[in-house]
């Protein structure tokens, strides 16, 4: 029985319109009408409407009255939220993973950190924000708190919805983001007590909204980075 063959037809679905929502093929705005998509899966009504009711919980999708499911408009103070949110929850779930990190796992880590680089000169934000999310999923693999992990990757795809790529905005952070991951790499190598990785990680995480902030709303980012 292969993986999809074994999910329930409300994960089916569940995947299906979250694939097609962050690959932007369902963008904001997108009306997710349950008879069609229940008619494209070959499925009835009541998988898909399960289905919605969990992109909701993850802010993906909104229900309009008179109108019905949609996918959630672009909004900054959600993704604000959520980048604050995953500064804490990322930096958590990288710190309760460090210690169980293999010299394998941070040479892999090390290995996109400079494939990374290798992308700056000729900077892709979308290249870069893969590799980026490929990086921090290394150190945080091992955390042994199953909630926490879910919360980071339910957070990571809605920031994958609210924003293609930060880095879009403010390329110049590219730079200064490998340089950063490249300190916290060797935190964890030598070793150094779990709140020094925690902060590492959480402040590397708040540096990259505070430059989008300065970026997009200078008016606003004054004390952000306290936050």
């Amino acid at each position: 029985m292969t993986a999809v063959a074994s999910l329930s037809k409300s994960q089916q679905a569940y995947r299906w319109m979250k694939a097609r929502i962050a690959s932007h093929e369902f963008t904001p705005g997108y009306r997710l009408v349950l008879g069609t998509i229940a008619g494209e899966l070959d499925m009835s009504v009541v998988p898909v409407r399960e289905a919605i009711r969990r992109l909701e919980a993850e802010g993906l999708v909104m229900f309009e009255r008179n109108v019905g499911a949609r996918v959630s408009m672009v909004n900054d103070t959600q993704y604000r939220d959520s980048m604050q949110a995953l500064s804490i929850l990322e930096g958590s779930a990288t710190a309760l993973s460090a210690r169980r990190l293999t010299a394998d796992d941070i040479r892999h880590a090390r290995a996109i950190n400079e494939l990374m680089i290798e992308t700056l000169p000729h900077f892709d934000p979308r290249a870069f924000t893969r590799l980026n999310q490929e990086f921090h999923a290394t150190l945080f693999q091992k955390c042994r708190n199953p909630r926490m992990l879910e919360l980071v990757h339910a957070e990571w795809a809605r920031l994958g919805h609210l924003r293609d790529s930060t880095f879009s905005f403010v390329p110049g952070r590219a730079g200064e983001s490998v340089r950063e991951h490249e300190s916290i790499l060797r935190l964890i190598e030598s070793g150094a007590p779990l709140d020094d990785i925690e902060k590492a990680a959480r402040t590397h995480r708040s540096a990259t909204l505070e430059a989008y902030m300065i970026h997009e709303h200078p008016d606003e980012a004054v004390g952000l980075a306290a936050l």
